[in-house]
């Protein structure tokens, strides 16, 4: 669909929301990659302006969850504390622009991963700032009550733990690899045979909290995004996907995001009041390994089976020998701080 048909949508939808008229201007397309974009734009609600983003679903096929989902889990988020962006409006109707949106305040700052680290190479102490953030907001988000959280969101079945729903989504995934990979099927054995033996309580997880997927500025994290993959887990998720190396953008000697230490992410996690559980840390770190291996492998596969053909999916296939390398390597090490 056009941008000048899209935008003519959200004013249009933005109207029958408000029962006022809305006009758009600064409209500004955004990438937010293969499933769904974004368009920045300026609405005028009784005059005054509004600086607000749209995040799209191509079409409803393409939700992971529904944009009603995700729109009341950013809005829970949000009541608990946790740096995320307002929640304005939500539309499951695609006859607006195609497929479902929402739409929120837009957040200023960098949100490009490598950006973001050329951002705390300029600034002399930035890198702590944000993983304290981040730590401080996860804290918040792991406190929320699950039982307030949406009653689609995705949780471990009923007489399962999440670490049997985490082996169970792994296991399904390695099942159907249009090649073996014996690298990944050991790291899957080790995972089950070392099973963390403190289970921990049952939280809102956002799953996919890391450098590319947050807006910060000067001052440090501004907000985090991207919350279509948000489930009922076990805490550690979080904070292990946050250190998994892909993120690192190359500057591997720290740990989260490429720009902080692992020490700076806790700290903000229990000055929270988040309690840091080592060995669960490592456990959900090599499985956030796994499962990223095995997603850029199942996206290829989309692209090649033709279920979504897209030159995103296509180029993940050629990073999966790098999470084999990761998977190695932390079983090599299995305790080391990197």
């Amino acid at each position: 669909m056009s941008i000048d048909i899209t935008v003519k949508g959200i004013a249009a939808f933005l109207s029958d929301a408000w029962q006022t008229p809305v006009e758009i201007s600064e409209v500004a397309p955004a990438s937010a990659g293969a499933r769904r974009r974004n368009v920045l734009f300026t609405a005028y609600r009784d005059g005054e302006p509004m600086r607000l983003v749209a995040t799209i679903i191509h079409h409803a096929g393409l939700q992971i969850m529904t944009v009603e989902t995700e729109a009341a889990t950013l809005r829970l988020a949000e009541d608990a504390g946790v740096a995320v962006a307002h929640v304005q409006a939500v539309c499951m109707d695609p006859a607006y622009v195609g497929g479902p949106f929402f739409v929120t305040n837009q957040i200023a700052g960098e949100t490009v991963g490598r950006q973001i680290l050329r951002l705390v190479e300029a600034n002399a102490g930035l890198g702590p700032t944000i993983a304290h953030g981040i730590g401080e907001s996860l804290a918040k988000l792991h406190a929320v009550d699950p039982a307030l959280a949406h009653p689609a969101l995705e949780r471990p079945a009923l007489g399962t733990t999440a670490i049997d729903a985490a082996l169970a989504h792994v296991r399904a995934q390695l099942d159907v690899l249009l090649q073996p990979s014996p690298v990944f099927e050991l790291a899957y054995a080790w995972l089950d045979s070392h099973r963390p033996q403190a289970r921990q309580r049952l939280t809102v997880v956002h799953r996919d909290c890391r450098n590319g997927n947050i807006i910060v500025g000067p001052d440090g994290l501004r907000a985090i995004l991207d919350w279509e993959v948000a489930h009922l887990g076990e805490p550690m998720e979080d904070l292990a996907w946050m250190c998994v190396r892909m993120w690192r953008f190359r500057n591997d000697e720290l740990e989260v995001g490429g720009f902080a230490a692992r020490d700076d992410l806790r700290a903000g996690y229990e000055a929270a009041g988040g309690a840091w559980d080592e060995p669960s840390f490592f456990w959900w770190k090599l499985y956030s390994t796994l499962r990223w291996g095995l997603g850029l492998a199942g996206q290829a596969r989309a692209h090649l089976d033709g279920t979504f053909s897209s030159i995103v999916m296509a180029g993940s296939g050629r990073r999966v020998g790098e999470l084999e390398y990761d998977c190695l390597m932390l079983l090599k090490n299995q305790f080391s701080p990197s």
